[in-house]
């Protein structure tokens, strides 16, 4: 079994995650802009034929300390590389990514390159030649947290290059991004139902081809001569060969099969051109019909009475067009999809919410998408079930909502400077600052978060029910963001504490940054999302702290403070929680962000049971318990009456010189320091509040303990 990396496009992961399992891959973990997966060498050759989605597929071979230039030709010159390429071959580097005292991706080709050609001369006074275009082999270097991966690239060249292609029209889609749009759409559902596909934007044809492939059963690597894995010396030509013989079979098979169903049209005659071309080297040109058009025009073609997908990709307002001048065509677009494909479905690409929303229709679904380095949402709309939203005046706001909205803008305000200089994307704006409107508004990215405190009995529930959709509407108008990206819940009391219930079935996560780490949150499924908020200097406290540590985060949840530590440098992590949900959570996080592998340990079990059991020794701790516990698993935990147990226990895993940071939420707590006199205790809780909640300056309590 080889462990694999498949590079691709940000957004992709989840994506070319399934693909790969479906085409054989074994633990297939994503991480960011890519997939950690493992599979035999079949596996491997599928994956470089098959996968519409992936970038590269590499086969690391070393990883090493890169802290400097000399550590990066130590770790290299370790490789063996007789094993994977002759001394006569032509060879390539990519480089990627920077280390303290390797900065430059130019420097750290030159490293490598000398680490090889150095390793040939010595062993038989002859020394490979470097080819960028087509080498015999191709190496990847990846650089990040002072460490190297080297890795022999199988792909060669990028996957999204299929081989048709004949000519870039202006601002083309990369087709691994067309084939996302296409799975994102449903369109190998809506094909096997008898549906067709219309691209009225059409440009240089990649949709197009792409879904013919797709519904044609034909590989993206079926019309590509070149791979990087042909030149290395593990390669087997037989195995090879066999694979590439099942993929013209199945192209002969499918293309055989496949009906009229795609359409294509342009303004543009170089556009269409190209078009043609293009649809002509990659053997659909029978399948595909093209025509100039303008989107002014667009109508269902007659030949489709079974539904379809509408599908485009239109200028953003970046890179073609202006943004004000384009706005007339996305609404000529949403004009002609309600009229002409009604019960179709229709999917459309854009980088601009102004211009999305100029469409006019609600759309279903949103994925965030990259068209390069452009962040971009990708809209489906259901046909069947809207016409074209009717304008209209919206009723105006209470005299309570219109000071909710003021307030907002204040606090927008006066935290803009903060959140832009510190690169804050995730924040409080607000937490019950007005009595009548009692709620906590945060913002994840594009996306916001309320929770609405519970009412008092006092407040009619009719009264309650208007301030809330009151709170609704004013978070959209005044922080520009659709309802479906409004995830609106009830904090309420339960037995025994606060009531942490499920509060949704979706199962959605989404991808917000803080700290230069990315994170999952879920905004509906839960009553917290998976990153408290109010836990971001301490976040960053732990960073500071972590290198060359063995961190231990006991009361885990999703591994935040885990990712931080290991971000900062943990010579390893250990993560306990007694939830597998959690866990799951916790180590898509540390994958997201390139932390796998034994250093990064993920325990199941409770954790003052943990405690008392576990032998090793950590040098920083961090505890973060709830207020209360009732699980099946596991003796009931109250963090007042059991804290004192809890951080003794900590006291025989902390190492000599270490450092415990314990924090809770629960407003009355009371730390017991004579109980506690094992430790020296200092309290931190003023320095680890964030700006954006000094409104609330109890919403949780610090201390750093060390031993006596």
């Amino acid at each position: 079994m080889l462990k694999l990396f498949a590079t691709c496009p940000k957004g992709l992961e989840y994506l070319l995650r399934d693909e790969l399992a479906a085409l054989g891959a074994a633990e297939s973990r994503e991480s960011l802009a890519g997939v950690h997966f493992s599979g035999s060498l079949e596996v491997a050759y599928r994956a470089c034929l098959w996968s519409r989605l992936a970038s590269r597929i590499l086969m690391p071979l070393a990883e090493f300390d890169a802290a400097s230039g000399e550590a990066l030709y130590d770790g290299v010159a370790a490789v063996d590389f007789s094993a994977h390429m002759a001394a006569e071959a032509s060879f390539a580097i990519d480089a990627n990514g920077a280390t303290r005292g390797v900065t430059h991706s130019h420097y750290a080709v030159q490293r490598v390159k000398d680490a090889i050609v150095d390793q040939f001369r010595q062993q038989s006074g002859v020394r490979p030649s470097i080819d960028t275009e087509r080498p015999s082999v191709r190496f990847n270097l990846l650089l990040r947290r002072e460490r190297g991966t080297l890795s022999l690239d199988l792909s060669g060249a990028p996957l999204h290059q299929r081989g048709w292609r004949d000519g870039h029209g202006k601002a083309s889609l990369k087709e691994n991004l067309a084939a996302a749009m296409l799975l994102r759409a449903g369109w190998p559902e809506i094909y096997a139902a008898g549906g067709s596909l219309v691209d009225p934007m059409c440009g240089s044809g990649t949709l197009l081809v792409e879904a013919a492939w797709m519904a044609a059963d034909v590989a993206p690597g079926w019309k590509r001569d070149y791979y990087g894995l042909l030149g290395w010396r593990g390669h087997d030509s037989t195995l090879w060969e066999s694979l590439r013989a099942e993929v013209a079979r199945r192209a002969q098979a499918g293309l055989s099969a496949l009906p009229s169903r795609f359409f294509g049209f342009d303004q543009d005659p170089a556009a269409l051109n190209d078009a043609r071309h293009n649809v002509q080297r990659a053997g659909v040109s029978g399948f595909v019909h093209l025509g100039r058009q303008s989107v002014d025009h667009l109508k269902r073609p007659q030949e489709c009475d079974a539904g379809g997908l509408v599908i485009v990709n239109p200028p953003y307002g970046q890179r073609l067009g202006d943004r004000e001048r384009l706005v007339p065509t996305y609404r000529t677009l949403g004009e002609r999809l309600a009229s002409e494909f009604t019960g179709w479905r229709a999917s459309v690409i854009t980088s601009e919410p102004e211009l999305g929303r100029a469409i006019g229709l609600r759309a279903v679904k949103r994925y965030a998408l990259y068209n390069g380095a452009i962040e971009c949402q990708l809209l489906n709309f259901d046909l069947a079930e809207q016409a074209p939203a009717e304008p209209r005046t919206p009723k105006p706001l209470s005299a309570g909502a219109r000071m909710l909205k003021n307030r907002l803008e204040k606090n927008r305000k006066h935290l803009r400077k903060k959140l832009e200089r510190e690169d804050i994307h995730c924040y409080r704006l607000y937490d019950a600052d007005l009595p009548e409107y009692a709620a906590a508004i945060d913002v994840y990215g594009e996306h916001v978060h309320i929770q609405e405190y519970q009412a008092p009995a006092s407040i009619a529930p009719d009264v309650a029910q208007q301030r809330l959709r009151e709170i609704v509407r004013v978070v959209a108008e005044t922080l520009q963001v659709p309802r479906d990206r409004i995830a609106l819940k009830q904090r309420y009391r339960g037995k025994g504490g606060e009531k942490y219930g499920r509060m949704d079935q979706r199962g959605e996560f989404i991808e917000v940054s803080e700290g230069g780490l990315s994170f999952l949150v879920n905004l509906w499924d839960y009553l917290d999302t998976g990153l408290f908020l109010d836990h971001r200097p301490l976040r960053g406290r732990v960073r500071e702290l972590a290198r060359g540590t063995r961190f231990l985060n006991l009361f885990c949840y999703t591994g935040a403070v885990s990712v931080y530590a290991a971000a900062g440098g943990a010579a390893s992590t250990t993560s306990v929680d007694l939830s597998t949900t959690y866990l799951e959570w916790a180590s898509r996080n540390l994958a997201l962000n390139g932390f796998v592998g034994n250093r990064h340990r993920l325990v199941q079990a409770d954790a003052v049971s943990f405690l008392e059991h576990d032998q090793e020794q950590y040098d920083l701790i961090f505890v973060d318990p709830p207020t209360f516990s009732n699980s099946k698993r596991a003796d009931d935990f109250d963090v007042q009456r059991d804290h004192v147990r809890l951080l003794n226990a900590c006291a025989k895993r902390l190492s000599r010189d270490g450092l415990l940071i314990f924090s809770n939420n629960f407003r009355r707590f009371q730390l017991d320091e004579e109980a506690l006199s094992a430790f020296r205790i200092r309290e931190i809780s003023a320095a680890t509040i964030p700006f954006d909640f000094e409104r609330d300056a109890r919403i949780h309590r610090a201390w750093e303990l060390r031993h006596a």
